[in-house]
């Protein structure tokens, strides 16, 4: 007669204290890695909210610009345009409502110890002579010494290094101050209690040189042209 057969008991193999020290060490390094690459993915991310912002007030400062220059006006006897070395003043349209009247609008960069703010200043709507005249003097004045009043129109719209204006007059650009640059131009209709009349021309374009300050989100120089949008380069 045979002999039953008995089966001897058989344990589970565990994980030895080596392999589970390894697997935990792996598993800290894979933690460290994503970690790590989650933060970089986010430090980018913010660098590009960064640089998408910076980039859109730099766009609204430069349209505000053309938007100035483009809605410029010629007054009887009076300039639309002047720079001192300083600060920019322009006659222009009323912006929303032309039939409202003009305005005087001023660009300077303004010094805050870190480098400098372009900061732009514009009048209340005008309809009088003697009024757009106090405006015209109250720019100049905002430009060098502004009040607690003036604080109230101005806007800061970007950091800046420097800036720099130049005119084009009979086919070239040259330095503003360097002849009669703060020239009008005349001839059009302001359509308000302003009458317009015939004066020195205007340049024939605007040069703009603006740089930008190092360490920021965008650095360097940057130029823009504006051009005179009556401006006929056929001579008679």
């Amino acid at each position: 007669m045979a002999k039953p057969c008995i089966e001897q008991p058989r344990f589970a193999q565990g994980f030895t204290l080596i392999e589970v020290l390894v697997a935990s060490a792996i598993l800290a390094l894979m933690a460290l890695m994503s970690w790590r690459g989650l933060d970089s993915m986010s430090l980018a991310q913010q660098q590009l909210q960064t640089r998408s912002d910076a980039h859109q007030t730099l766009q609204v400062g430069l349209a505000q610009w053309r938007a100035d220059l483009d809605s410029m006006v010629s007054l009887r006897n009076t300039p639309a345009l002047d720079w001192d070395g300083r600060v920019l003043r322009i006659t222009r349209q009323h912006t929303q409502d032309p039939q409202a009247g003009v305005q005087v609008v001023a660009w300077t960069l303004r010094s805050d110890g870190a480098g400098g703010r372009w900061t732009r200043w514009q009048s209340e709507p005008l309809t009088r002579k003697d009024a757009w005249a106090m405006a015209w003097e109250q720019a100049q004045n905002w430009g060098q010494t502004p009040s607690t009043l003036d604080a109230v129109r101005e806007v800061t719209l970007q950091a800046l290094r420097s800036w720099q204006i130049y005119y084009h007059r009979d086919g070239a650009w040259s330095n503003p101050l360097s002849s009669a640059g703060t020239t009008s131009g005349g001839g059009a209709e302001s359509g308000t209690g302003l009458k317009t009349g015939t004066a020195p021309p205007l340049p024939e374009g605007l040069r703009l040189v603006i740089e930008l300050p190092e360490g920021g989100s965008m650095a360097g120089k940057l130029t823009l042209d504006w051009v005179r949008p009556t401006f006929s380069s056929s001579k008679s």
